[in-house]
């Protein structure tokens, strides 16, 4: 049954969510980068280089190994979740920054995913090096993600009223899919979950926290503008989770890569939840007082 659900449902369950994204985004968010450039760049920096390296450094520190390590990598790969958009509305970040960086990110996803999967069966599963760079999973990779989002801006394009029917219908679909698939996935995996379940909860819970800090810091210290920082920070913080999952199980057939996603998936929802609640408090702080009212 868990095989059955891998192979049929996860793939169609992240379409719904990549084609659910792709109905909400133009041409213009992709162009809207040349506005914020510089938050941009430290943004995907951040995303692409930074991340998996300190992924890396976690998975050795919490002695991680084989296709859970694998799959901790691919999640750190992965490019931003769709609720970093809610929480970065939650904390009075730049969603249309957030909606920028999620629609970029999920095109250079098909070119770096599979370096980071050859990396990391390189590193943690030797007698499969090569996997990541096959062309055949490359094209599997570009077909789950981009495909769906390309299909869902065509619609937006053609039928635009339709389509914004259709958002919120799409989004409680593809939370209602995602979420029975996971369950069978860790289903399926029970007893790798619950033999490593301290580490997978520590570990992911620690690179939820220290992607949205560095998400929210590093572009603070390069002087970006608050906003654009906490939309980094959530953009960074709250990683697509499903997409690590359906590459895992559906491109990569190892179901064991997919559970540090599963894990991941439901945990991050904590700390970005944290992050959100104390960066809105602190932009409601930092706000001027009113001006005294000039009413006689």
């Amino acid at each position: 049954m868990g095989a059955t659900v891998f192979a049929v449902l996860l793939p169609l369950a992240l379409a719904l969510v990549m084609f659910g994204l792709g109905l909400t985004l133009t041409t213009a968010d992709f162009a809207r980068v040349l506005r914020y450039p510089k938050a941009a760049v430290i943004a995907l920096a951040c995303q692409m280089l930074l991340l998996p390296a300190l992924c890396l450094g976690m998975v050795y520190l919490f002695g991680l190994e084989g296709a859970l390590a694998a799959g901790m990598l691919l999640l750190a790969a992965s490019p931003g979740g769709a609720s970093a958009n809610l929480f970065s509305h939650i904390a009075g970040g730049n969603v249309a920054l957030n909606i920028t960086l999620t629609a970029i990110n999920s095109v250079l996803a098909v070119f770096t995913m599979p370096v980071v999967v050859a990396l990391s069966y390189a590193l943690f599963l030797e007698d499969e090096a090569s996997v990541g760079l096959r062309p055949e999973k490359f094209a599997q990779v570009f077909a789950i993600v981009l495909v769906p989002v390309a299909l869902g801006m065509v619609v937006h394009s053609r039928f635009p009223e339709w389509s914004r029917r259709m958002r919120g219908a799409v989004k409680i679909l593809s939370v209602v899919v995602l979420a029975l698939v996971i369950t069978a996935g860790v289903g399926a995996n029970l007893d790798t979950l619950t033999e490593h379940i301290g580490r997978l909860a520590s570990i992911c819970l620690s690179f939820a926290v220290l992607s949205l800090a560095i998400g929210y810091f590093l572009p603070r210290l390069l002087r970006v503008e608050t906003g654009q920082a906490i939309a980094s920070a959530m953009e960074i913080g709250v990683h697509n989770a499903a997409l690590a999952i359906a590459v895992a199980a559906s491109v990569l057939h190892n179901e064991t890569m997919a559970v540090p996603g599963a894990v991941y998936g439901v945990l991050m929802n904590i700390p970005a939840a944290a992050a959100a609640y104390l960066l809105a408090r602190r932009a409601r702080r930092e706000q001027p007082a009113p001006a005294p009212s000039m009413a006689r």
